[in-house]
């Protein structure tokens, strides 16, 4: 039954072990301090957690430089104290999905140091690699003006081995039968220590072949046969996909019957959503959902504001992207890779009327709410910081020293201990006994959305509010009716409803204690502020 694919209504938090919670004090997170502060999370009213990798890395790229899928780094702890958090988190109800990092490893990995090793070593094919240098050798870099190249040569047998991201991050070759088998073993490894699914990092290029000439097709079945690993496996576990792809081509990543991928980051909307922000203009926005609303049944989109990397704006026109720039990143150590911003959010937004906009809105759009740590408390940003590392500083618990974090004398990022967005005024702590905080205030939304199943199970629409600043959306599920009004307009609108529209006469204000019910010409008039959102629930019968 639909209601049993318990990812249609649940809340993501995003967290990385590194920087969440350090319980041995060494300056680094660890699974201890996640542990500890699992309560936390229970309060917010979560119940999933998707970790970023926490397996043995050198640790180049915030750990998606993997060297051992099998382990713990021990910077985090060991495989028990990842079994220990796993039943800490069921108790509580809380659900946990990792990283899936197997389009490329580490260079220090041994399948890797074993593949450049001779030209006929078993694991040479466990790569990708090509004798002479390929004409696409700086083409197709995932990182431009930081990333040189996409063949790099290898000094000990003079052939160049591929790598979409960072030269110390060879492809592996999801060509090779052994591979994909071996994809499947680290999955089954970690399910059967208690995980709920898999966040699949850099989906196009596990499915791609990459020649050493032209354009790779994508092999989808490759997917379907992960899928197919996966169920047999556990039942429940579900994929979350990472796939920055036009909304046409998404459709082969849910599959046609729904046997690819469950879940799948809505890029395209994230971006039309900051560009709604930036001009206040929704229709571009309104677009961009109806271009995402087919999915195979059972498939859902995760929505999201900002994650771990920077908000890529690279579906927008380029003059479509210059606006959002101008608004939300006008300095050019705002922006990274000629495409995106490396902002947190509250910072990039600047006041809390647009933050609790952008969140109430992400909440109501059609799928499934991802929240990233900190932004629950409007954590900023450190630009001095390189590349990304921007928007991974340590999570603020408190105005003690290093924010509660640690207290090592040497972290594994600084704290942002300067300006407006310092530990000393931002941090948990302290709102956690404020009642206006963004904390509980965000602690609120949480419980709205998981009240509000209509969204993850039910159809919507959009209704026609005429005014180009306000998005109206209606859910409908088991003769039930959700009605959501989002003003991005700096200004107060008023907004006439009529009965046939609201398809009742009382509307029931989830967030104020009021209702509107019609006047004597039959309609219902809501005002909503400068940057104003409204839940309503239709009472019907």
């Amino acid at each position: 039954m639909l209601e049993e694919l318990w990812y249609k209504n649940a809340v993501i938090y995003s967290l990385d072990l590194e920087t969440f919670m350090d319980g041995n004090n060494d300056g680094t997170g660890d699974f201890e301090g996640l542990c500890n502060r699992l309560d936390y999370l229970h309060a917010l009213g979560l119940d999933t957690i998707w970790l970023a990798p926490f397996q043995p890395t050198p640790n180049r790229d915030n750990g998606y430089d993997i060297s051992d899928f099998y382990g713990v780094d021990p910077r985090h702890g060991s495989s028990g104290d990842f079994v220990d958090f796993i039943h800490k988190a069921r108790k509580l109800g809380i659900k946990v999905i990792i990283d899936l990092v197997v389009n490329h490893t580490s260079d220090e990995h041994r399948w890797f140091k074993e593949s450049r090793s001779s030209k006929d070593n078993p694991k040479r094919h466990w790569y990708v690699w090509s004798d002479k240098r390929p004409k696409g050798w700086n083409k197709g870099m995932v990182f431009p003006g930081v990333q040189k190249a996409t063949w790099t040569r290898d000094k000990k047998t003079g052939d160049y081995y591929f790598h979409r991201f960072y030269e110390f991050q060879p492809d592996l070759n999801t060509d090779n039968p052994e591979v994909r088998a071996e994809i499947n073993r680290i999955m089954g490894y970690w399910l059967e220590l208690g995980i709920a699914g898999f966040r699949v990092d850099a989906v196009p290029f596990i499915l791609e072949s990459p020649a050493a000439e032209g354009k790779s097709p994508l092999h989808f079945e490759y997917l379907k046969e992960m899928r197919r690993f996966l169920q047999w496996r556990r039942g429940d576990a579900v994929l979350l996909g990472e796939a920055n792809v036009l909304p046409q081509e998404s459709k082969k990543y849910f599959g046609e019957n729904g046997e690819g991928i469950h879940l799948m980051f809505n890029f395209y909307v994230n971006q039309y959503t900051f560009y709604a922000l930036a001009t206040a203009d929704t229709r571009p926005l309104i677009k961009a959902l109806e271009a995402t609303r087919e999915k195979a049944p059972g498939s859902q989109w995760a929505f999201f504001l900002r994650n771990h990397d920077e908000l890529d704006l690279d579906r927008l026109a380029p003059e479509e992207r210059q606006i959002v720039f101008d608004r939300f990143g006008p300095e050019k150590n705002m922006q990274i890779y000629e495409r995106g911003i490396r902002r947190r959010l509250s910072p990039m937004l600047g006041n809390r009327q647009q933050t609790e906009l952008a969140y109430s809105l992400m909440f109501s759009f059609p799928g499934t709410p991802v929240i990233r740590y900190g932004d629950e408390i409007g954590m900023g940003d450190n630009l001095a910081l390189q590349e990304r590392d921007a928007v991974r500083t340590p999570m603020q618990w408190s105005g003690e020293v290093n924010g509660g974090f640690s207290r090592a004398n040497k972290l594994i990022h600084p704290v942002i201990d300067e300006g407006y967005y310092a530990y000393e005024h931002v941090n948990v702590e302290h709102q956690r006994r404020d009642a206006g905080s963004l904390l509980n205030w965000m602690t609120t939304l949480i419980r709205l959305r998981k009240e509000c199943p209509e969204i993850g199970y039910g159809e919507w629409e959009i209704i026609d509010t005429g005014y180009r600043e306000i998005l109206g959306m209606r859910y409908t599920w088991r003769n039930r009716s959700l009605l959501i009004w989002h003003n991005f307009s700096e200004k107060s609108l008023e907004l006439v409803v009529p009965e046939n529209q609201a398809g009742t006469g009382r509307l029931i204000d989830l967030m104020n204690n009021i209702e509107s019910v019609l006047d004597h010409k039959g309609r219902h008039t809501i005002t909503l502020e400068a940057y104003g959102y409204r839940w309503f629930k239709a009472q019907l019968g």
